[in-house]
């Protein structure tokens, strides 16, 4: 299902995010222009429902401050500093191993906010030296995506796997600085990245519970 950049009324402006839908039965409002932000966002979650949306939410104007919130994107930023200790064995992802890479992105992807779906037409940007799998001895400990020094993805295969996931990716760029977005209901994730010694640096974004 196709985003809609600029949707249009009477009421303003905003743009439908509906990509989620097939998968997760959401959709996502962000408002650009409106005097009317009650009336918009009430067009807007009609024409989501329309579109099977079972949950929306929505951002990008004060007035939706009332409404319950969702969660909030935070920028986290860091360095690359591995734990020789947590480091393991790296490999990228190729064309015969990405299926099997985007089914287990989205199994551990799938509660976690603000994280989309990995879909078929993803996959030539996941070999494309992005996307790594983590191994210790031939047992799987987890899959990470880091790129122009941005962490995209951590995802633990076993538990407690995350962890060094994530330092096994610093190799790819020891003493570097990076960053990364996370949704502020992430708890888990937030402690990881706070033990390898990032800090929040800014709120990008709020989402409230639009329906």
């Amino acid at each position: 299902m196709k985003d809609i950049p600029v949707f249009t009324t009477e009421n303003g402006a905003a743009s439908l995010i509906l990509g989620e839908i097939p998968y997760r039965g959401e959709a996502f409002v962000r408002i650009q222009d409106s005097l009317e932000p009650e009336n918009l966002l009430k067009e807007c979650v009609s024409f989501c429902r329309m579109c099977g949306a079972e949950r929306v939410y929505a951002s990008g104007h004060p007035w939706l401050e009332a409404l319950p919130l969702h969660c909030a994107v935070l920028r986290m930023r860091g360095e690359a500093k591995p734990d020789p200790g947590k480091v393991k064995c790296l490999w990228p992802v190729t064309g015969e191993t990405v299926a099997e890479f985007r089914k287990l992105y989205n199994a551990r992807m799938a509660g976690v906010d603000n994280a989309g779906t990995l879909e078929a037409k993803d996959e030539e940007w996941l070999t494309s030296g992005s996307a790594y799998y983590v191994h210790d001895r031939g047992r799987l400990l987890g899959i990470g995506i880091l790129e122009n020094g941005c962490v995209r993805t951590i995802a633990s295969a076993i538990p407690g796997g995350g962890e060094e996931t994530l330092h096994t990716l610093f190799t790819l760029c020891p003493g570097e600085p990076l960053f990364l977005e996370v949704a502020s209901t992430n708890t888990r994730a937030i402690r990881l990245y706070e033990r390898a010694g990032f800090l929040k640096t800014g709120e990008l974004s709020r989402w409230y519970r639009a329906l």
